[in-house]
Formats: structure tokens, sequence, C-alpha cells
């Protein structure tokens, strides 16, 4: 559906500089995801962090001419052939735009809130429903206060049903959504501690999440729930309700529930009936989404259509859900390839969505694309009109190569105007024909159907290594970022330290995204980790920390800043730069504030001012400090002294050359407690990895370690575990082997019971010495099997809890990760 930029302007009120004509089908809001200029309204949003009003000149000379602002900055007024509506609030006005857009349709629709299962339960709604219904719902995890217009926007003339979600952090978030959303059928999911920060209680949360259902005409929960039940009772809402839980009172009453191997039979009873289903998942909260969506098909089928139930169809789908992969996979493929696996779901939107985050990969390794596409299934666009759709989206994206799988894509392969295309009937037939065998250092998106099975096909393009992996959430590292810099001023600078590998993750992966987030500097120890990161396309500026005479010629070579501490070392790098042939070369100096490790010393600073101000060789970019102990509040008289001295050294340095500079002190613990000496740039490092010297809540965490299961053996009382015969059994047990030893960086510390792993849900203990490459726990009365996961850290298992445990740090643990573990990237 489109609207005329007249339309728009008319319903958003405010001023409007309408200089040119236009009918508006796509919003943006991330200048970045730009594919068609035409039709797009971009929304110059501000955040704590970010101002959209920066990008409109990049955006106008990509050809967008249609602008919504807060404020009309003076370089606008020479877009004289751009339209621009000025409102006192863009993020108001976009919600306000969908929320009119939502008033065309009467369709039904399903919103759900809650802490926990909102995603899944849509997806599994989807899943089962999809047959029945043209189904529009929020793409991935949209359940902001941007994601819940953006996705609203979605809804068609084809859709007779949609599945939203919303997801608040705050108070006052809801109320924003409800108008959005307008839900006909509310599902309320459990209440948990995510974002619970902004919120007195739980109860209090609670309470805000279910103003979504102020006018729905129906409310589905759990009786089970004792705060939901107690808040639902409470709120006065007018909404009919359908309950499911235990109590024979219940709409839904749940007879039993039956756990048998990776299966959960329940048995539950509605009105005369009796419902028997089965779901290939045994953890509870499956077994309570289930429930949640049985509740809600059964509402919608003899309520809302007046249907009766089909008991058999019920239970034939519900065998078949399948899990929701709520995040888009990177990894190392075959041939020097990348693959980004996102089998997700299919559909126009999300393939927007997964394009776009492919398109950039793409072009951070200046690669080209392929895209492994299946069918796209209940549409309900006419083929002839989805595939010319999907066509022009595709050839927009820059892909080079597409391979399609399915009948129906076979037949419309003739609309792809691309420069190689070739298709396939099956999964089965494109694995079988060897095809995939020819995809060659490029980047290869996979988005499929689920009944497609394109795992398969991403088993065999990755490069299988090691099983045990470092998996990273490029999304957790980006909010992490977020995070900080919402403590900065707007015009506060970052740099952020990739160093040692970016404490493990990998520094490569690591600096790109940070790039991509608009990052103003990055950080090395030395001038090889500089020279990767510009031979991998990093164009930000990169300071190396610890530069050394025989490196000059990589930081000359690559245009890598030096930091410089001592006067040795500044006149050699002086000599140097003057054989290159260099001028004001870019350096920082380090000063000494009292951490006594490297630095410019307060009584240095006449004769530095002396060196700098009589050449133009090099020129001062920032003059630094670091401060020894400010995640501590016992050294907070200590680290203002370090403050005020680094300021007289910073003044004098200035005064003394005649040129303003840089200045930073602050590290991540220094921004946390001290942002107002942030300066005009802080450096940001062990926070970006999920690390908060006040435990903040609002930190996700980022690196997550696991492996599998090799074995799992009997071993009898009295016998003995591993190397030295130290791991002594004491009774009968099961001992699981994990491939995970001292050379992947699991400390030896950590054998004969100091360290646990999770697995299961629980911890097990790690028996006898580790290994170079393995390590042995006690699994005993837990249940495990061979190729279960276990988890070493992450967000199961605390890293800084794991590392108190042997007296070290979390940084060592990070660090310690061998190269030989395999790092596997994800966005969610």
């Amino acid at each position: 559906m489109t609207y005329s930029i007249f339309h728009i302007a008319q319903l958003l009120g405010g001023k409007s500089l309408l200089r040119t004509e236009g009918n508006i089908s796509r919003l943006l809001t991330d200048s970045r995801s730009l594919i068609f200029p035409d039709d797009t309204l971009f929304f110059a949003l501000r955040s704590a962090s970010n101002d959209g009003h920066r990008y409109v000149r990049d955006l106008y000379n990509h050809g967008v001419r249609h602008f919504v602002v807060s404020d009309f900055q003076s370089d606008f007024d020479s877009m004289q052939d751009a339209s621009f509506l000025i409102v006192n609030d863009t993020l108001q006005a976009l919600q306000q735009l969908a929320a009119f857009h939502r008033n065309h349709f009467s369709l039904p629709v399903i919103g759900i809130t809650g802490s926990n299962g909102k995603t899944i339960v849509k997806e599994w709604l989807s899943q089962l429903l999809h047959n029945d219904y043209n189904t529009v719902r929020s793409p991935r995890s949209y359940n902001s206060q941007i994601g819940v217009p953006l996705s609203v926007w979605q809804i068609n003339e084809q859709n007779n049903l949609g599945i939203f979600e919303a997801g608040i952090s705050k108070k006052g978030e809801i109320e924003r959504l409800e108008h959005i959303i307008r839900p006909t059928v509310g599902v309320m999911t459990n209440i948990g501690q995510a974002h619970q920060e902004n919120f007195s209680s739980l109860i209090e949360k609670c309470r805000e999440k279910l103003l979504l259902f102020t006018d729905a005409q129906w409310l589905i929960s759990c009786k089970d729930h004792a705060v939901v039940e107690k808040c639902i009772l409470e709120s006065g809402l007018r909404c009919r309700r359908f309950i499911w839980g235990y109590d024979q009172l219940c709409d839904l009453q749940v007879l039993g529930i039956d756990k048998i191997g990776k299966v959960s039979t329940i048995t539950c009873k509605f009105g005369n009936e009796t419902i028997v289903y089965s779901i290939p998942f045994t953890d509870d909260a499956s077994v309570e989404n289930s429930l949640h969506c049985l509740s809600t098909w059964i509402l919608l089928e003899t309520v809302i259509e007046n249907k009766s139930l089909n008991m058999q169809l019920i239970a034939s789908r519900m065998k078949l859900l399948e899990p929701v992969a709520m995040r888009l996979e990177v990894k190392e493929g075959r041939n020097d390839c990348l693959v980004i696996n996102d089998s997700y779901n299919a559909d126009i939107n999300s393939l927007n969505i997964a394009l776009d985050f492919a398109r950039r990969q793409a072009a951070d390794k200046q690669m080209n694309m392929t895209l492994v596409l299946s069918d796209i299934l209940q549409s309900g666009e006419v083929a002839e009109k989805l595939y010319s759709n999907i066509a022009n989206l595709v050839q927009e994206s820059g892909i080079n190569r597409l391979i399609g799988i399915g009948t129906e894509i076979s037949k419309q392969l003739d609309k792809f105007n691309i420069p190689q295309k070739e298709s396939f009937n099956s999964t089965e037939s494109f694995l079988g024909s060897g095809r995939w065998k020819a995809l060659k250092n490029e980047v290869v998106l996979l988005k499929g159907s689920r009944n497609f099975h394109f795992e398969q096909i991403s088993e065999q393009l990755e490069n299988i290594t090691h099983q045990t992996t470092l998996e990273v959430n490029l999304s957790a590292l980006v909010h992490n970022f977020n995070y900080f810099r919402s403590k900065l001023r707007h015009e506060t600078k970052i740099v952020c330290m990739v160093k040692a590998f970016a404490y493990g993750s990998g520094s490569v992966e690591v600096a790109k995204t940070l790039q991509h987030h608009r990052c103003d500097y990055l950080a090395v120890a030395v001038a090889d980790e500089g020279a990767e990161l510009r031979r991998e396309g990093i164009t930000l500026p990169i300071m190396v920390m610890n530069p050394e005479p025989n490196s000059f010629n990589l930081l000359f070579e690559y245009q890598l800043e030096p930091e410089i501490y001592s006067f040795s070392l500044l006149n050699a790098f002086i000599k140097a730069a003057v054989r290159y042939g260099e001028s004001h070369y870019p350096i920082h100096v380090k000063i000494d504030s009292g951490m006594h490790r490297l630095g410019f010393e307060k009584p240095d600073m006449d004769e530095l001012v002396g060196i700098l101000k009589d050449q133009e060789t090099v020129q001062v970019q920032s003059i630094f400090s670091h401060l020894a102990g400010a995640d501590s509040p016992a050294f907070d008289d200590f680290t203002h002294q370090q403050i005020d001295l680094f300021k007289y050294c910073a003044d004098t340095l200035q005064n003394g050359i005649g040129y303003s500079f840089l200045r930073h002190i602050l590290n991540s613990p220094g921004i946390e407690r001290f942002p107002e000496y942030q300066f005009d740039m802080v450096r940001l490092g062990i926070g970006l990895y999920s690390i908060s010297a006040v435990n903040s809540p609002e930190m996700e965490t980022v690196c997550t370690l696991k492996t599998t299961v090799l074995q799992v053996r009997k071993v009898k009382a009295g016998e003995t575990v591993g190397y030295s015969r130290r791991g002594v059994v004491e009774h009968d047990s099961e001992i699981a082997v994990l491939p995970l030893g001292y050379a992947d960086g699991f400390d030896r510390r950590f054998g004969n019971g100091v360290g646990k792993v999770l697995i299961n849900g629980k911890l097990a203990p790690v028996v006898g010495n580790i290994c170079m490459d393995v390590a042995m726990i006690d699994v005993t009365g837990m249940d495990v099997h061979e190729g279960d996961t276990a988890e070493i850290f992450g967000k199961g298992r605390n890293i800084s809890e794991l590392a108190d445990s042997i007296g070290t740090i979390s940084y060592e643990l990070l660090t310690n990760v061998s190269r030989r573990v395999k790092r596997v990237y994800f966005q969610e």
C-alpha cells in the first residue's frame, strides 16, 4: 500500500516543505539499509547515542527525496528537490503513521507481550497457522518502539491475520505500541527479570505490559503464573479471557505432561474434548509456549472463525514444530566462503533484512554474493507478482548469483535479471548435483522455508573443524557499545580496543561491526594487528598502543597511528617519518599519571614541548593516560589525583605547542563511574565484551564458549581419571569427555573439581587433570549423552565468577581462548 507524501504531510501535521511529489511505500530509520530510494521516507530519529539528521545529506546523494526531521538544518536548504516534513518528535511521527496504516485494516491481530517466549510463540503460531491464514508478523524480534511500527507497516490487503510482539524497557512505552498494534487477541506470556532495571517490581512491569490489551477483545494467559494472574485480576481490563492451566476451571485444562527422550506429550481438556499432542522438545519453556499457541489456535478457530476443532490436525502440526533460530549465523565456509545461515523463516520482509546484512558483509570483505533461496510459501500473493517483487529486491541488493530451490522459484527464474542463476526442485537435488562445491571466495546467504531443510546445505558449506566453538553475539556487542555511548555527550568520541584478537572474540569481525556502527577509533597493541585490519577493509583510524621501532614501516604503509610514551621512541619515530617523507603524521602522547607503566611524566613536559614545537613531521592527535583503579571505589582519591595530573600535563602541552588535540583518560570502568571526566574521547575495552564495573543489568553477554560431549563412560568407585591419577572416583560415576583442553584455553587450574561446566541446566565438576585437548566432567545422574552441549562460560555461566574461582580475571579467560577454537558470529 502506498501513500502520497502530501497525504502523509497532512496526517503528521507540523510544518512541511513539499518540494517534490512522490508516493511512499517504504519507511527507513537506518540509513545503511537503503535499497529503493524512490519510494522511501526517511525518519531522522534521535537517540542517546546517535542522530539520524547526520545522514540526511548522504541519503539525498543516494537518491532519497523524502524526509521526516525534527530539526531543519541549514544544510537542508540546498536540497531544492527534496521534501521535508518537520515535526516535534520523529519517533512519534513514525508511530503515528504506522497507527494510521493499521486503522485501514479490520483483520484479527494477535498481540503478544511478556518477558519470556514472545518471539517463539509468534513464530510457532506462524508455523501452525500458515496453511490456514495469510499471516503478517513481526520480522525476527522487531518488538521495540521502532520495530513495532516497521512491522505493522507491512500489513497489506492480502493478509487476514496479524501476529505482532511488543517489548518494553521502561514505563510509558507500551501505551504507544498499543495504539499501533491494536490487538484483537492478546497473549500474555510469563514475566521474568528481563529489562527489570527500570521497574520497581515484577508486578509493576506486568501491569505496564497489560496495557497492550486495553481495547483487546480476548486475553490469553496461564492461570498458574501467579504474578500475571494477580495483575490481570486487578487491572480492570474489559476483554474476555481464555485461561489455560492445571485448574479444572480453566478453559484449557492441562491433564498431564509426559517427557520421554526428546519428546513431550501433553494431554489437555477443552470443554468435552480431550486433546493429546506431542512436541519435539522437553524443556518446560517449550511446553509452556506450545500451550500458549494451542490456546490461541483454539480461540481463533472456535470463537473468531466459529469452526470446530480438528484434533488430528492439531496433533500432526504440533509434532512438526521446529526450533526458532532467532539469529543470523555467520560461519567460515569451505573455499574461503562466508556462510550466512538465516533459515529462520522465508518471506519477503525477512528476506529484505537478511539481504541487507549480507550486503554489508560482502562490502566489508569485497566479495561477491550468492543467494540460495527457497520457494516463498503461503505469501497470499500471486506468484507472478511475488517473484517480481523478490527479483527487484535481489537485483537492487547486488546479488551476483542466485540458486533457487523449489518448484515455484524454478518456474519464475526468468524474472531475476542477475549475472548467474540456476534452480533445483529440491534441497536434495541441489546437494546431489555437487554445484555447491563451486562456491568460492564469496558471501553465501541461505534463506529458506523450514521444510526445505537448509541446515543440510549449511553443513556441507561450513568448514568442519574443532567441535569447540566460541560464539560471538555481535548484536550484544553493539548493545554494549550503545550502552556506554549513552553515558557520553553527543560529541565525545570513542576509541574501541580490539587488541589481543579483540579480547579473544576475533578482531576482524568485531572491528567491522564497530566500524559499521560508527565507532570513531580503534586501538590495537602492535602494528601487525593494525595491518591485518587494514588488509580486511577497515578504514577507521587505528591507534597502535605498543609500537616497536622495527614495525615503523608497517605504521606508515597502513596509516597506523602510534602511541608515543618516551623521548627515545619519539625521536626514533620522527627520524623514521622524515625518512619516509611524512608531514604532520598523527601520534598519540601517553602521560604516566600514576600507573607507572609507560608514559611521559610531569617534569618531562617542557622538554616534550620543545621537541614537538620545533618540527612539523609529526602532529599530536591526542594526549591520554590510563587510570589504575577506576573500577574500585577504594581508589577514588587516587583516581582524582591522576585526572588532575593529566589535566595539568595536557594543558601544558597544548599551551606550549599552540594547537589543540583530543584528550582521553577514561577506560570502560571510568566511563561508568566518572563520566564527568570524559574530555574529548574515551577508550572502551572490556566493557564491550560484557564486563561492567558497576554490574549493570543492561550489559549483554557477547562471548559463549561451548563444546560437545564426545563420550560418556561409566567409571567404578576407587578408579582414577586422567593424567597422574589425580581424579579419584569415590563412587560409581558417569564421566563425560569434552574436546576441550588447555591448548584451547581451558586453564589447567580448573582441574580436580575446581572448575564446573554447565550441561543440561546443571553444573558438572571437572574430574582429574585437564589434558591438552580434552577434559573430563562428572555427570552422574544428569542424563547426559554423546553430542550434548556443554557451556564453559556465557549466559548461563558467568565468566567473572569462573575467573574468580582460579584467582584470575575475565580478561585472561577471554584472551586465552585459542585460535584453533572456531569463532561463530551471529546477530539476533
